[in-house]
């Protein structure tokens, strides 16, 4: 797991600028994952906990999204050039370099995690831990909300990302891996974003039990 996550830091710390240039306001054009993310915001300030954690926040536009939508969100992340844009950018907004199997939060802490697009770089049998990790910051009820490349068949497919290698996932594979980590997966939404990947975006919003 070291390994791995080693590179993903060193390759993340050395785009920092451009990636952020690149995706700061991309919701903007991706109406999908922006509604994903207003259905999981209004959801978490249902349960009456608005604390809430961006999980691979990367330059934190996603924090102060959240932050915007109510909850009182700070954002984590792998690389600490990512978390040291992340702090410039949102000064107001809480951020923390971690890694995502040892998230530095409290047993129950939290009413909401966002892990959006930022479990890709997981190989498929760490994956499980991660999940379980995000699983035990939650209060029963919590919501987390992840989003991740999907593929039409039956295993993950290793592929080339313009950062670091990456994985797509069947969706069905991913929700089972949740339930294993007590999940409870309610609602999910795939699309095709018309990329040259040729892989779905996808969406699955998932309970604490």
């Amino acid at each position: 797991m070291v390994e791995h996550q080693d590179e993903t830091r060193a390759a993340y710390n050395g785009v920092v600028e451009l990636y952020a240039s690149m995706f700061a306001d991309r919701l903007e054009t991706q109406p999908f994952s922006r509604n994903m993310i207003g259905i999981f915001a209004e959801l978490v300030r249902g349960t009456g906990n608005l604390r809430a954690a961006d999980v691979g926040c990367g330059p934190g536009h996603l924090t102060a999204m959240l932050h915007d939508l109510g909850l009182d969100a700070f954002g984590l992340d792998l690389s600490p050039a990512m978390v040291d844009h992340a702090r410039r950018a949102h000064p107001a907004l809480q951020f923390d370099e971690a890694r995502m199997e040892a998230l530095p939060v409290e047993d129950g802490a939290l009413g909401g995690v966002l892990a959006h697009y930022s479990m890709i770089h997981t190989p498929p049998g760490e994956l499980p831990a991660l999940l379980a990790e995000q699983a035990r910051v939650l209060a029963p009820g919590g919501l987390l909300l992840a989003s991740f490349f999907a593929t039409d068949g039956p295993e993950p497919v290793r592929f080339d990302h313009k950062v670091t290698p990456a994985y797509s996932w069947p969706a069905d594979r991913f929700a089972e891996l949740l339930a294993l980590a007590g999940l409870v997966p309610f609602a999910r939404l795939l699309h095709d974003p018309a990329s040259e990947r040729g892989f779905l975006d996808a969406h699955l919003l998932a309970r604490l039990r």
